[in-house]
This record gives structure tokens, sequence and C-alpha cells, in this order.
């Protein structure tokens, strides 16, 4: 393996010829080697518009060359394009602050960046921390980029898989609006229902879950740049957050803007915490969604069976024409996926000490992690399965004919105590409930007709 030199403050260092990294990206190389969990690329790339624009803003505040400017932003929009992503090869277990990070893109940067001076024939030269880094700090690029990058997502992935979900379900509400089935608390039978109003639950679930991200996700619009190193913004012009935050606005197209605190935007990621608290209600609806699919898809013929599901694959490899809910499975290990990510950003954040958390890489790979799952998990459900339920109308009515909930309608003509009797006396004898309430002698079969009757229980 060809390799070249580098050097910096601690001393020299082989790295791969072929790379695009120097010293310390190298040295982040070997002395974190822990685990397969990539810095994600998303952080990369959001990286590389705080970049662009710090230095667009150096620029125009007479501290960069235009040359040096236009060299730092031709390598960002490769960053942007895919083009380099082979030279970012760092864990999400390093330096808590994401230093290491920071300085792979200052340094990807000003390799590129000094390739393309060259053959622009310019006589300048970029540096990784003088350049590249001019006015920041790790400390507040890296929250920056993490709510660049956690932001977008939302918005891009996220959202959009979550509306066409509610989509689906407000045409299927509609759809069996009219279907009558029973109802069930505690996993027991009681009063009867429509399908369309049990899927109306599930819209008004999803609906309520994509508010809440977009509202909590809002506070990420506030970045962390021009605190520098622990929120004082120095070596930093006291324009440079502001400006910066205007240009990062208008690359990315949301409404980004300067912190109106620096030292909270650097040692508190409360915002995070509070986005994440509604991927998690989200996710806590989608393990009620699933189950309840599940349950309700139960069978075919020794369960519940009130809906069919696709049949996608072979459930079993021992049970020739078994189906399996394997969307259900999916999206509900995804669920305890989130769960767990949760757990870790809220106690991650929690440990901001002094200026500074250094929890940052943990809190930015599990928040996209969780993005990236749930969006998905939403578009293979419902790719998969929910758009292919189907109501089975047959055992649906026997289930509803079937219940001994329905005497709750009696109540009001012959008391709850008797409307009991009447309930136990089918359970113990093994009666319908119309048979019952005749033999009970608190009714005429013309009197249960007229007060029991499903369509109007609904």
């Amino acid at each position: 393996m060809n390799t070249r030199i580098e050097k910096d403050t601690i001393g020299e260092i082989s790295v791969q010829a072929d790379k695009y990294w120097k010293s310390q990206t190298q040295r982040s190389l070997e002395n974190f080697n822990i685990g397969s969990e990539m810095m994600p690329l998303e952080l990369i790339y959001a990286y590389s518009i705080v970049k662009e624009s710090a230095a667009q803003v150096n620029h125009s505040l007479g501290l960069l060359t235009k040359e040096k400017m236009k060299a730092i932003c031709d390598v960002t929009t490769k960053i942007r394009a895919g083009e380099l992503d082979e030279h970012f090869p760092l864990k999400v277990w390093q330096t808590g602050s994401g230093t290491q990070t920071n300085m792979n893109v200052n340094e990807v940067i000003s390799y590129c960046g000094n390739e393309w001076l060259k053959q622009q024939g310019y006589n300048e030269s970029i540096h990784a921390n003088d350049d590249v880094n001019q006015s920041q700090s790790s400390n507040d690029t890296f929250p920056t980029a993490m709510h660049i990058a956690i932001y977008t997502k939302i918005q891009q992935q996220l959202l959009p898989e979550l509306e066409r979900f509610k989509q689906t379900l407000s045409k299927q509400a509609k759809a069996f609006q009219s279907l009558i089935k029973i109802g069930r608390t505690h996993l027991q039978d009681a009063t009867p229902l429509t399908l369309g109003q049990e899927i109306s639950g599930w819209h008004r679930m999803v609906e309520k879950d994509a508010h809440m991200i977009q509202t909590s996700s809002k506070s990420l619009l506030e970045l962390a740049i021009g605190g520098t190193a622990v929120g004082t913004g120095i070596n930093a012009h006291q324009t440079f957050g502001e400006k910066v935050a205007e240009r990062i606005a208008t690359t990315s197209g949301y409404d980004f803007q300067t912190a109106i605190n620096k030292f909270q935007a650097l040692t508190s990621h409360d915002e995070l915490v509070y986005t994440h608290g509604a991927l998690k209600a989200l996710a806590t609806d989608l393990m009620k969604i699933a189950n309840d699919v599940r349950w309700l898809a139960s069978g075919p013929r020794s369960g519940i069976g009130e809906i069919t599901i696709p049949a996608n694959e072979p459930g079993s490899s021992i049970m020739p024409g078994k189906v399996n809910p394997t969307q259900s499975e999916a999206l509900t290990m995804i669920v305890c996926q989130v769960m767990g990510n949760d757990a870790a950003i809220s106690f991650a954040a929690s440990q901001g000490n002094f200026e500074l958390n250094v929890f940052k890489p943990v809190i930015a790979y599990n928040m996209l992690q969780s993005i990236q799952l749930l969006s998905d998990g939403l578009r293979s459900f419902h790719d998969k399965c929910l758009i292919g339920i189907k109501p089975n109308e047959e055992r649906i009515k026997e289930l509803v004919d079937q219940s001994l909930m329905l005497v709750t309608a009696l109540n009001p003509h012959i008391g709850y105590e008797n409307a009991a009797t009447i309930a136990k006396l089918a359970h113990t004898e093994g009666l319908s409930l119309k048979e019952a309430a005749i033999k009970s002698g608190h009714l005429t079969a013309k009197q249960y007709d007229q007060y029991v009757n499903p369509e109007k229980m609904v």
C-alpha cells in the first residue's frame, strides 16, 4: 500500500496515498477502532453546508480570499453530491465533541481545495484549521451540523412517508365507515363500532404525531454556529454566526437562524430530546397500529380473522401454507429500537458539563437512525401491508352476532343487573343473547329486536 507522510502538532503519521484526509483523521482511525457504526453521511453533508457558508461569510468579511472561498465551495458541492463519501471513514465512538469528524471534513476540504487551486493555476494553499475552520470550533459546528442533518431528514424523509400513511388510513376509514364490527376493551368483547371508526382512531394518531414532530423539530432551526469554543464567540466576527445561519438557510431552503444563547446551544441538546420525544410518540402509536393489525388478522381460522393482510412470503420453514404478519413484526421491532434510542439520547443529553456536552456523536447517530428506521418502516408497512388490508365481512358479522356485549343496549330498558343476568345465562348455557333474553322472561322476542340493533349502537 502506497502511503504519504502527514504532519500535525503531535508529529508525523502515515496516511494511505489515495485518501484525501490528513493526520488528525488518521489518528482517529487508529485510536478509535471501535464498533462498526460509522458517522452518518447525512451529518457529513450537513457539515459541508456549514463549511461552505462559513467560507462565504469569511470572504465577505475580508478574512478569506476569493480563490480560497471558491476552492472550498467547489469541494463542499462535491461532498453533497456524494462524490467523496469514501474519504469520511470515522466511527461514531470518538471524541464526544465530534472534533475528529470536524477535522476530517476540514482535512478533506483542504486537500481537495488545494488540488483545485493548483488546477486553476492559483499560487495559494488552504489550511484545514486556519482557512476551512476559520472563525469556528468543533463545539459550535458539530451541533450546527446535527441540527441541519436531523431537521432536513425529518422534512425530506419522515414527514412525506407519514403523510402517505395518513392518507391511506383516511381512505380506509371512509371506505369501511358502515361496516359494523365488535369492539374490544381489555382484550374482551365490548360494544360495536364500525371498522371505519376503528381505523379513524389510527388516522388521528398519525395525524397528531405528524403535528408534534413538525412542531418539535422547529426548535432545531436554532444553530450554535458563532459560539466557537465555549459560547463566547472567541476568534469569530461578532456578526459571523448570524451571517452563516442566513447562508445555511439559503442553501438548505429551511429557516435556520443563529441561536439566541450560544452557551445553551453548546452544552444543552434539549431540542433534540424534545424532537426525539415526538418520534417516540409516533413509535408508540405505530406499535399499537401494527399490533392491532396482526390481532385482527390472526388466524385465519383459529383467531379473530376480521381482516386479511397480503401474503408476501411463506411464513414458516416447517408449516406449509402458513402466512405471518411479518410487516407488523418488522415495524414493532423498529419501535423497540427507537425506544432504546430515546433512552440513549435522553441520558446522553443529560451529560452537559459546564460549557459543553460531550455525547454529541451518539445523539446524532441515534437521532438519524430513528428517523431512517421510522421512514423506512412506514413505507414498508404501508406498501406491503396497509394498502392490502381487506375486511372479512362474513367473519365480522359472525362475531357481532355472537357477542354478549350487545346486551349493553338493554340497560336503559331493563336495568344493568337484569341485562347482566341475561348475558351470564347466554354464556353459561351456550344460548344466543336473544334466546337468553326470552328465556329470562325480561323481554319478548319483539322487544329484543326493537332494543338490540347494532346499527343504532355505533
